[in-house]
């Protein structure tokens, strides 16, 4: 769609409504007026005396829609504030008009962001009733009522996360950039580990230097590790004697005393044997994902993964023999091939299991993924909401409940990924790492270290070298820019 924008720059706030509305178009600025009958719209502002006014006149499928909203100029108090208030209206007039041209308004109304639950969160911190954060939603945002009590819901467990963080407490995040294979779905930066099986060792020998960086700097700087997170890749990747090793090095280096939920994502089934898992119970994991994604044979082949559901029943079965006391597991709603029959199997087959944690993603198209690249075969979006609407009401009628959730770009049908558990088995990892309630340290390759000022809001990042070669090779500088979180502490409190 072509965009013409007057009186102002926000890009990013128009491109974020387009892709929210009409998710099939991406932006042009061309030079020149758009032909008659083209896609366009003309996003304007106007800042009076009074009222600052946001115009949006669009053109689409040959009709013309305009709207326009306002804010008082009272309210551009300073740059932050300022733009925040106009980037609000020039995206509310955008959402008016482009509602009014597709005929109904997405499941997350003109919210855009990543993480929804921040705003009744903060609502709520502010002094307001949950019915008074219900209601900024519904009106200010019109988020869909479904949509509202899953935020509502992550709110009360954002909130009683916070609660229960003390000064001084950061989390630990370990990448491991190996995986198996690929999956058809997968944007991340991981290594095949046929390919790259020389490079796990150096990897590691890397890594555990960077553990003993992270050690004395947290105990230089007076921070308390509460949570540990091994993610990547797939950590399980690794052999039991590496996994033994890496772990025994972080507990060797880094005080985990004050540490109440150690997870690790075992993810693939084809990498989890019962060597692997008495390792991680015996260094202290309290928390393993069993990641199946479906249950769908013909699905899996189609992802490019080398296991079948019968291989996912057996690795949760041993991981339940292991004593591990808590079992995530994933599904992804709107994969190719699958279906909405499809996935209610799917989805009734993990519930009877029986896990402490179960995560349903929706399918984002990443860049970089071979998906991506290759498309075809992906459910609609009124399947992928049928397959939501189901496990919405499952989950709830098996006792799970909501507690965390995020939103990516290119997801089928705008809709999300949410965390549920059974009441009690919130992990408190993935509710800090979402809403950014404490720092989050993060080691190994690719991992981006995300220091968080509790009292202001203020958000720096340190990132890591993404490939396990790059990761090696710079190693002393990743061990040496650990100081900087301390650097940030002393400078911003805790």
């Amino acid at each position: 769609m072509k965009l013409y924008l007057y009186g102002h720059d926000y890009k990013y706030a128009a491109e974020q409504m387009l892709l929210t509305l009409f998710p099939a178009q991406r932006p042009e600025y061309p030079a020149g007026p758009p032909a008659p009958g083209e896609d366009a719209l003309v996003l304007s502002l106007h800042r009076g005396a009074v009222w600052a006014t946001a115009t949006a006149a669009l053109s689409y499928g040959g009709r013309e829609y305009r709207a326009a909203r306002r804010c008082r100029t009272a309210e551009l108090t300073d740059p932050l504030s300022t733009d925040r208030a106009l980037q609000r209206i020039l995206k509310l007039a955008f959402y008016d008009a482009g509602t009014a041209a597709r005929g109904g308004e997405p499941p997350w109304g003109a919210l855009t962001g990543v993480r929804p639950v921040k705003i009744p969160t903060k609502a709520m911190l502010a002094g307001a009733g949950p019915a008074q954060a219900e209601r900024l939603l519904r009106d200010t945002y019109r988020v869909t009522e479904g949509r509202r009590r899953l935020a509502m819901d992550c709110a009360g467990a954002s909130l009683a996360a916070l609660r229960s963080l003390a000064p001084g407490e950061v989390s630990l995040y370990v990448g491991i950039p190996f995986c198996p294979t690929r999956c058809a779905y997968c944007s991340f930066v991981s290594a095949d580990v046929g390919r790259a099986l020389k490079l796990i060792d150096p990897f590691l020998d890397a890594l555990c230097r960077e553990l003993a960086a992270t050690g004395a700097m947290l105990a230089d700087a007076g921070l308390r590790v509460r949570t540990v997170y091994f993610g990547g890749g797939t950590p399980t990747t690794l052999s039991a004697p590496q996994l033994d090793r890496l772990m025994g090095e972080l507990a060797e280096h880094i005080d985990l005393s004050g540490c109440t939920e150690y997870t690790v994502e075992a993810g693939r089934p084809d990498t989890i044997t019962a060597e692997k898992l008495a390792v991680l119970a015996r260094r202290g994991c309290s928390r393993v994902s069993v990641n199946p994604q479906t249950m769908q044979d013909a699905v899996l082949e189609r992802m490019g993964r080398a296991h079948r559901a019968d291989d996912i029943l057996r690795a949760y079965a041993l991981a339940r023999e292991s004593g591990i006391g808590c079992i995530n597991m994933d599904l992804i709603a709107g994969l190719p091939g699958d279906s909405a029959a499809g996935f209610r199997a799917s989805l009734e087959q993990v519930l009877a299991l029986g896990p402490e944690n179960v995560t349903v993603h929706t399918l984002a198209l990443k860049k970089g993924s071979r998906l991506m690249e290759e498309g075809g075969g992906l459910p609609s979006g009124a399947a992928v909401a049928d397959m939501l609407d189901f496990a919405w009401a499952a989950l709830r009628a098996a006792g799970q409940r909501p507690y965390y959730l995020y939103r990516q770009k290119y997801m089928s049908g705008s809709f999300e990924n949410v965390g549920w558990c059974r009441p009690g088995a919130e992990s408190l990892y993935n509710i800090c790492m979402m809403e950014e309630l404490h720092t989050i340290v993060s080691l190994g390759g690719g991992g981006v270290t995300k220091l968080i000022d509790r009292a202001t809001g203020h958000i720096e990042r340190l990132a890591n070298a993404k490939y396990p070669q790059e990761y090696i090779q710079k190693i002393d500088a990743i061990c040496a820019d650990k100081a900087r979180v301390a650097q940030f502490y002393a400078a911003h409190g805790r």
